[in-house]
């Protein structure tokens, strides 16, 4: 019975998110297009939102942990349900992903997506598109912000492995910048697929920085190693904090 009413709250939860985000674009929209500034305000309202009400509709409150980047760097964070991209973005000040191309036409989404300067990649032209990022932000042309990466390239449900690849390792390379890691426990309660949230505490934890280094000195296999060596402990801490058991 109890399981049976936290599903039917967990579905009430995601209709009116769904909703939330057609009411708060009708609203943003005009704003947007007026400054793109508002573009941030828009997607920052939108996600601190949805934390809100998943507190008190399914009991699945959120803390942020460690220091909110706020300078132009990479955040390489553990990617383990759409929760943790909300979190995430709630509280940087100009978040901003690489995503496929296709995403672009997503209603609504898509839109606000280019807004706040996600890239869209075409298949086999990653490279391309992030060396235009890059100049775009040095000549003015694009925004400074926080580009959020994911060195798994997916999403990875709680206690399951997949290895890390080398693509923060060379975005490290390419844009020079620092790289904030942050781990995760939101896939304990918020599933990759499916409707049922669990109750509890999510957390993001913005871990140590890892300073810039000289590209021409850069092993992108160690990074990655050391990327994966900072994230999975983390996250299996914060995972195990939350009553889940790791291997």
């Amino acid at each position: 019975m109890m399981y049976a009413f936290q599903w039917l709250r967990s579905l009430l939860f995601i209709g009116q998110m769904y909703l939330a985000m057609f009411v708060m674009a009708l609203f943003f929209i005009p704003l947007t297009l007026i400054k793109r500034e508002n573009s941030y305000w828009a997607v920052r309202t939108y996600c601190r939102w949805v934390r809100w009400t998943a507190a008190w509709m399914v009991g699945l409150k959120s803390e942020m942990r460690g220091a909110i980047p706020s300078d132009e760097v990479l955040i390489a964070s553990k990617h383990q349900s759409f929760f943790d991209i909300i979190m995430i973005v709630s509280v940087v000040p100009r978040p901003k992903f690489i995503m496929k191309a296709v995403l672009k036409w997503a209603p609504i989404l898509g839109w606000f997506a280019l807004k706040i300067g996600c890239v869209p990649v075409e298949r086999g032209k990653r490279g391309a598109a992030i060396k235009k990022m890059v100049a775009d932000v040095k000549s003015g042309a694009q925004l400074p912000g926080q580009l959020i990466i994911f060195p798994q390239g997916t999403r990875v449900a709680a206690g399951a492995y997949l290895p890390y690849k080398v693509g923060a390792a060379v975005l490290h390379q390419q844009t020079g910048q620092a790289v904030v890691p942050a781990a995760t426990n939101v896939g304990v309660f918020w599933p990759r697929h499916g409707i049922y949230r669990k109750p509890g505490l999510a957390v993001v934890e913005f871990l140590p920085v890892i300073d810039p280094v000289n590209v021409n000195d850069l092993d992108t296999g160690a990074f990655t190693k050391q990327l994966e060596e900072v994230i999975e402990p983390a996250s299996k801490r914060l995972m195990a904090e939350a009553g889940f058991q790791t291997d």
